[in-house]
């Protein structure tokens, strides 16, 4: 897939010069974690150019990772899915983000805010069990970001997807969760917990109870949160 070949039998540099390629990674990523269309893929590496995710996609499928499907229906647009070979990957992609989350600094992964990415994350990690007996809607409210990553709208319903709003979907919210961006983030990745982020004042839910009951049993937090960090010996990126 790269131009600049390590030039070296070996299977690790082989690998590498298909995985290795910005962003290669984490479209693997995207796909393990059940995204198949391509504007599903946009939201979760919103900083990949439409024009470069095409472009890897190509090179892909090019490698027998990931096969295009035609649309069942006129209206659809093609669906991409991880081969043999993809799914091979889970195990390896899930690797390294474990290694990430124990060895990298908090402070430098803090240093990477982005709403859209987090709630991207939470709408498909979310787990509604038991589900709701009717639609419940949560409306987070990050009080440090200006429009339009300021409101976001998570709606849930019985027997649906759950579904994530940038615009007002126009239904009555049930609870509201006030915080701020690294607020939310910590404790989606584990680095703080809800209760001491609502202790804090720095994270509050308005609303019934059972819905905030709801909310903390439906968001357990990353498929990461529960790696153990190290304290001493962290890594910084680029040093």
């Amino acid at each position: 897939m790269s131009n600049l070949s390590y030039r070296q039998f070996c299977p690790v540099a082989m690998a590498a010069e298909v995985l290795c390629n910005r962003w290669t990674l984490l479209l693997v990523r995207e796909l393990m974690l059940g995204s198949s269309r391509f504007n599903d893929l946009r939201r979760g590496v919103p900083r990949m150019s439409s024009a470069l995710l095409a472009k890897r996609l190509k090179e892909l499928q090019a490698c027998g990772i990931v096969a295009r499907a035609a649309p069942a229906r006129a209206a659809e647009t093609h669906a991409y899915h991880l081969t043999a070979a993809g799914q091979e990957l889970r195990p390896i992609v899930e690797a390294v983000g474990v290694w990430g989350q124990r060895w990298v600094t908090t402070e430098a992964t803090l240093r990477h805010l982005d709403a859209n990415l987090l709630m991207w994350d939470i709408r498909r990690n979310v787990r509604p069990e038991p589900a709701p007996a009717a639609r419940t809607t949560i409306e987070f409210i990050f009080g440090d970001r200006a429009p339009p990553h300021r409101n976001y709208w998570l709606v849930i319903e019985p027997e649906h997807e759950p579904d994530l709003c940038t615009v007002d979907p126009g239904f009555d919210v049930d609870l509201y969760v006030s915080t701020d961006l690294r607020t939310l983030t910590e404790v989606w990745l584990g680095y703080s917990s809800w209760q001491r982020a609502m202790d804090s004042g720095a994270l509050r839910l308005t609303g019934a109870h059972e819905h905030e009951a709801e909310l903390r049993a439906w968001l357990p937090g990353s498929p990461f949160a529960a790696v153990t960090k190290q304290v001493g010996g962290c890594i910084e990126p680029g040093r």
